[in-house]
């Protein structure tokens, strides 16, 4: 697997300047928008909800990837579809039928991703895979930027690359925590293909060699 996808976390944008935000990212070469929405009680940070999705839709066309940090997260997937996301990832851990909730994503004609704490093993998201797009691997304790990558995650990616591929080959696999072009090389070869980055892109005084750097492409 050789392609690396960038999916900037606007979690770690400048929020009074959201639109604008999303614009830069898109000029500088990013591959989706990784919008981060949490509800203090999944997580113990609350961020933002459709209305922001809806008012960022008309300013980038960057595919909205919507990571639901949230409880019982099938009662907000229409909300999230209308509003404008193009791929709705919830964790497993949220919901005791994550069937149904799939199933609700793909009804509202988005594509879905499965989440997994550090804690949970890829087995988790072995009997959804037929359905999914996506399977995101925290590489960080979910709730708050900034955090150090976890290194231990690997073996946990590696394994769930193998059983994807079984199942389908063109399926992602991201991971989204600590991301910097120091760590993304290990978990690349470990199988993941679309990397989750905020701070390293937002933070960067120049966004477009940020994202070239992360791919390799800009020493």
């Amino acid at each position: 697997m050789n392609r690396i996808l960038i999916s900037p976390s606007i979690l770690a944008s400048d929020f009074s300047k959201l639109g604008e935000e999303a614009v830069k990212c898109e000029a500088a070469g990013a591959d989706m928008l990784h919008i981060d929405v949490m509800d203090g009680h999944f997580v113990p940070n609350i961020t933002l909800g459709p209305p922001v999705i809806r008012s960022l839709r008309p300013r980038t066309k960057l595919p909205f990837d919507v990571h639901l940090m949230i409880s019982d997260p099938i009662r907000c997937v229409g909300a999230f579809a209308d509003a404008g996301a193009d791929m709705i990832t919830f964790h497993t851990e949220a919901t005791n039928d994550p069937g149904a909730c799939i199933d609700a994503i793909l009804q509202k004609g988005c594509k879905a991703g499965l989440a997994l704490k550090p804690a949970t093993p890829a087995e988790a998201a072995l009997p959804y895979l037929d359905k999914l797009s996506m399977v995101l691997v925290m590489t960080v304790e979910p709730g708050f930027g900034g955090q150090r990558f976890m290194a231990d995650m690997l073996p946990k990616i590696r394994a769930v690359r193998r059983a994807c591929d079984a199942v389908d080959p063109d399926m992602y696999i991201q991971v989204d925590g600590g991301i910097t072009p120091e760590t993304l090389p290990a978990a690349h070869t470990a199988g993941a293909d679309v990397f989750v980055a905020g701070s390293y892109v937002f933070r960067a005084e120049d966004t477009s060699r940020a994202i070239r750097r992360l791919r390799g492409e800009d020493a």
